[in-house]
């Protein structure tokens, strides 16, 4: 997969004067990204347009100007984009009650290591994740993982994990937005 580059990135002000644009077709983009699986997982697909406009945000809010810094916000958002073959993705978990969240994320530490893609012949390619994110005692909300498909089209997406066993089947507009990210 194609990562961002420096070219690509503009200045907080010209991007300010563009924004709502730029904004209106990454939502569109994001929408069809989306996979939510139990209501409660809610993967985001990332592809280089979703990179590019977090990274266009990080630089609008804090206003940055500094080209090593800039470079800084590129390296670590790229981060989220797989290599040839694999797809990355932010995964939320959306649990509105406060107190059944802390529980569950108290609970679910193991659940990176569940999540899984289908491919339509029935093969599960676990996640990988970045075993930084990975705190004491408690999981993120919020986890950046991978799945190395090798280039195949995904079918489902789901977790094995024993409190927790879901699968999602994704759209054909999903497939074809996922396919050509590979």
């Amino acid at each position: 997969m194609k990562h961002v580059s420096r070219k690509e990135i503009l200045d907080y002000v010209t991007y300010e004067d563009q924004r709502s644009e730029i904004r209106e077709k990454i939502m569109k983009i994001k929408e069809l990204r989306r996979i939510n699986v139990g209501g409660i997982l809610s993967f985001l697909f990332e592809n280089i347009d979703t990179v590019r406009y977090q990274i266009q945000e990080m630089i609008r809010v804090e206003r940055i100007v500094k080209e090593a810094d800039i470079h800084h916000e590129i390296k670590t958002y790229n981060e989220l984009l797989g290599k040839p073959g694999e797809l990355g993705c932010t995964l939320f978990i959306e649990i509105d009650d406060p107190t059944e969240r802390d529980e569950k994320l108290n609970q679910w530490l193991d659940l990176p290591k569940h999540l899984y893609i289908k491919l339509d012949d029935g093969t599960r390619i676990m996640a990988t994740f970045d075993k930084r994110q990975i705190g004491d005692g408690r999981l993120s909300s919020v986890q950046y993982i991978k799945f190395n498909t090798e280039g195949k089209i995904p079918l489902a997406i789901g977790s094995d994990y024993p409190l927790f066993k879901m699968e999602t089947f994704l759209t054909p507009k999903q497939k074809k937005a996922l396919s050509d990210d590979l």
